[in-house]
C-alpha cells in the first residue's frame, strides 16, 4: 500500500512542528511519499526578498536574505545542535542561493520568481528529511524538479505528465527505503530551469504524485480539523464537513475555498484516489474525506470570503453593446497580464469582474484603458454561500455595501465593501 502524505508551511513552521509530524510518519502503516511546503511564511520573505532583488536594491535583499537564514538556522541548531555536519550541508545549498541573488536579475519577473522562491520547499525538504535520518527514520530525500517535468509558463507551470510519470516511477520504486521526503510547488523545464506550479500549489503535487504511483490514498494535513464550512479565522461558527463528493469539493475549491487548491481533485478523481483532510494539532482525529460519494453533507450552508479584492467594470467607449468582440479582447487583456477573475458578469453595456489585488493590476487597468471606458472598486470582498438561505445572506451581509450580486439555485456571491 502507498499513501501520500502532504505537509503544508504551517506544519514545519518551527523545531516542535518538524518533531511532530516526524511522529505522525512513523504511525504510517505503509509505504510513504512524503510532501513538505516551505517553512511557515517563508513563501512570502521569498517573494519580498524577490521584489528587492528585481528592483535592484542590494541593501534590502541582503537585510531580508539574513532573515530567512536566521530562521531555518535557529530551526537546525534546536534539531541539531551546534556542530552537526548538517549545518555545514545546510550552508552549502543557502550559498547557492546567495550566488544567485549576486547576479544581475532578468527582465521577466515570473522567470526569477521561480528560480528564487523554489529554494524555500528545498530547504525545509532537506532539513525535515536530515531530522528523520537523525532520529532513525530512514528515508530518502528526492529533488521533485528532477521527476516533476513542465512547460514554461513560469509561476503556474502545467504538467509534462509523460515525462513525469516516466521519472516518478522510476525514482518513487521503494526498493530501497519505504519513505521518500519530497517537495510540493515546484518543478523543472526539460531544461531543467526551475518552475513553480502556482501558489498553493503543493496539493496539486501530492495529487500528481498519487495518480502517478496510483495510491491508496492522499492526507493534506492541516491546523484545522479537516473541510470546514467556513474559515473559523472569520466565521467562529464553523463547522467539519465529514465528508463531500469529487464534484462539490470541485465547486468549492474553484469559488476559493482555501483547503483544497483547485487543480487537486481532477488527477484524484480520475483513479478514485480518496483525499483526506486532517489535522497535524490533532492526528488521531479522521478530518474529513473527498471522495467519489452519493453522501451530501454540504446542504450545510458554506461561505467562502475572498478579501483583497478589486471590483472592477469596462464598458464601451462608444456605447456599443458587450458582444463576443469586445469579450475576446477583454478576456485577451487579462490572461496577457495574467490576471485570474473570480467573478463575472455582464450586462448590454458593461462587463464586470471581481480580482485579486496584485503588483499586475496597474499595468490591467491601463491596458483595458486604452479602449473601454473602467472604473473600479478597491479594498471589496467576494462572498461566496453554497446552499445558501436567506437567514444567512442576512447575518453575512449585515452592515456591507452590496457593491454587486449574482444568484443561481445553489450559490449565491456578493462582492461587498464596509459600510463607511
Amino acid at each position: 500500500m502507498i499513501q501520500v502524505y502532504k505537509f503544508g508551511g504551517a506544519s514545519v513552521k518551527d523545531a516542535n512542528g518538524i518533531k511532530n509530524i516526524i511522529n505522525i510518519i512513523t504511525k504510517a502503516k505503509s509505504k510513504l511519499v512524503v510532501v513538505v511546503s516551505a517553512m511557515g511564511k517563508t513563501t512570502n520573505a521569498f517573494e519580498s526578498l524577490l521584489d528587492a532583488f528585481f528592483s535592484e536594491n542590494t541593501e534590502e535583499v541582503n537585510k531580508i536574505l539574513q532573515t530567512i537564514y536566521d530562521k531555518h538556522n535557529h530551526i537546525i541548531t534546536e534539531l541539531f545542535g551546534e556542530k552537526d555536519p548538517f549545518i555545514y550541508d545546510f550552508n552549502q545549498c543557502f550559498n547557492t542561493l546567495r550566488q544567485r541573488l549576486e547576479k544581475r536579475p532578468s527582465l521577466n519577473y515570473d522567470f526569477e520568481y521561480d528560480q528564487i522562491v523554489s529554494f524555500g520547499e528545498i530547504f525545509s525538504t532537506k532539513i525535515v528529511s536530515a531530522y528523520a535520518n537523525l532520529i532513525a527514520v530512514e528515508n530518502t530525500w528526492v529533488d521533485v524538479r528532477e521527476v516533476l517535468k513542465t512547460d514554461e509558463n513560469y509561476r503556474d507551470a502545467g504538467v509534462n505528465w509523460n515525462l513525469t510519470s516516466e521519472f516518478m516511477k522510476a525514482q518513487f520504486s521503494f526498493n530501497t527505503t519505504s519513505v521518500y521526503f519530497t517537495q510540493g510547488f515546484i518543478g523543472s523545464t526539460i531544461n531543467n530551469i526551475s518552475t513553480t506550479l502556482g501558489r498553493e500549489g503543493s496539493d496539486y503535487t501530492g495529487a500528481v504524485i498519487a495518480h502517478i504511483l496510483n495510491a491508496n490514498a492522499l492526507t493534506i494535513w492541516k491546523d484545522v480539523p479537516g473541510v470546514l464550512n467556513a474559515d473559523p479565522r472569520w466565521y467562529e461558527k464553523a463547522v467539519l464537513l465529514p465528508e463531500i463528493s469529487y464534484s462539490e469539493a470541485i465547486e468549492l475549491s474553484y469559488y476559493g475555498a482555501q483547503v483544497i487548491h483547485p487543480k487537486t481533485l481532477k488527477p484524484l478523481q480520475n483513479k478514485s484516489i480518496p483525499l483526506y483532510v486532517r489535522s497535524f494539532i490533532d492526528s488521531d482525529k479522521e478530518g474529513s474525506v473527498i471522495q467519489n460519494s452519493e453522501v451530501n453533507t454540504t446542504n450545510l450552508p458554506v461561505f467562502i470570503l475572498k478579501k483583497n479584492q478589486i471590483f472592477i467594470t469596462v464598458s464601451p467607449k462608444d456605447f456599443s453593446f458587450i458582444l463576443e468582440d469586445n469579450l475576446s479582447d477583454i478576456f485577451h487583456i487579462f490572461s496577457e497580464h495574467k490576471v485570474k477573475i473570480n467573478l463575472m458578469q455582464n450586462s448590454a453595456l458593461n462587463f464586470s469582474v471581481c480580482v485579486n489585488e496584485g503588483r499586475t493590476i496597474t499595468a490591467l487597468l491601463e491596458a483595458l484603458s486604452a479602449d473601454f471606458i473602467v472604473r473600479y472598486n478597491t479594498g471589496v470582498e467576494l462572498l461566496t454561500i453554497r446552499s445558501y438561505n436567506d437567514e444567512v445572506i442576512e447575518e453575512l451581509t449585515f452592515g456591507k455595501e452590496i457593491i454587486d450580486s449574482q444568484l443561481s439555485r445553489k450559490t449565491a456571491r456578493f462582492v461587498i465593501k464596509e459600510l463607511n
